[in-house]
Parts: C-alpha cells; sequence; structure tokens
C-alpha cells in the first residue's frame, strides 16, 4: 500500500508563506513555484492556513481589494486537514472527497509542516504505481527472450 512519504522522497523543498506576507507577495509566490496553494506557517513552523489560488480570486479580486494591502492571514483558510507522511493513498482519497479539498498538508509528528500534497500528486502516484504493476505482470506473462 502506497504511502504518502513515497510522493515526499524526491522533493528537495518544502514551499510556505508567512501570515503577514500579502497577498500580492503569495500571488507572486505560487506563480513563480507553479503551485496552486501553499502552507502558511508561523515562524516555528507549525501551520496555521492554507492560501490557494481560489482564495486570492474570491477572497480579494472578487471582492475588489488591493492583493498590495491585505495581508494572506486575513483571506487564508484556517481549517487544515492534516496527514503525516506514513498516511495511506487511501487515508488521502477519503480525506479529499469527504471534505471536499484538493490539498492535505503533511505534518511530522510533531505538527511541523513538511509541505503539502495535492491530489494531482496523488494520482500521478496511483497512476504510476498502476503503470509499473502493469509492467511487471506484462514481463511475467510475455517474458523477453
Amino acid at each position: 500500500m502506497s504511502r504518502i512519504k513515497h510522493l515526499l522522497e524526491n522533493r528537495t523543498e518544502y514551499f510556505a508563506v508567512a501570515p503577514d506576507t500579502t497577498v500580492h507577495e503569495a500571488a507572486g509566490y505560487l506563480r513563480d513555484r507553479e503551485i496552486r496553494a501553499t502552507v502558511v506557517c508561523d515562524p516555528a513552523g507549525q501551520p496555521i492556513g492554507v492560501i490557494s489560488q481560489s482564495d486570492i480570486s474570491d477572497k480579494v479580486a472578487a471582492e475588489n481589494r488591493c492583493p498590495a494591502w491585505v495581508r494572506v492571514r486575513e483571506i487564508m483558510s484556517t481549517s487544515l486537514v492534516t496527514i503525516t507522511p506514513e498516511s495511506t493513498i487511501e487515508d488521502c482519497f477519503h480525506l479529499l472527497d469527504r471534505h471536499g479539498i484538493y490539498h492535505l498538508v503533511v505534518v511530522d509528528p510533531s505538527g511541523r509542516s513538511l509541505g503539502m500534497i495535492s491530489a494531482q500528486d496523488i494520482l500521478r502516484l496511483v497512476a504510476s504505481d498502476e503503470k509499473a504493476r502493469a509492467d511487471l505482470l506484462q514481463n511475467w506473462a510475455f517474458p523477453t527472450p
């Protein structure tokens, strides 16, 4: 059974912003890293929220607020759904579905943020795992001489 730690193995950088970051800065941060959401952490690295492109669109742009004046803490989502590296892929699918979200915050045993994973990350892992299983079965069933 695949675990979230397999998604984290090749990551060299974890993304996060501070709560006092301006929404303008956060939008640039998301764009530059080509991600749709990131964790908001306190100075100790504890996750306190999540900011996403949809938060920026719905709570700033649609409300005609100035992104240079609004702080991330004012618009971030604070109902965090967390997982650990030992969580299974199935656990993640259930959480995403139950909460109607697309990102999960990964935390270590002390609650410190290890970043986020997205529904896309999970689907990529499942697809590669299934491809590997199919290749293994094909090589067993149809060995090359």
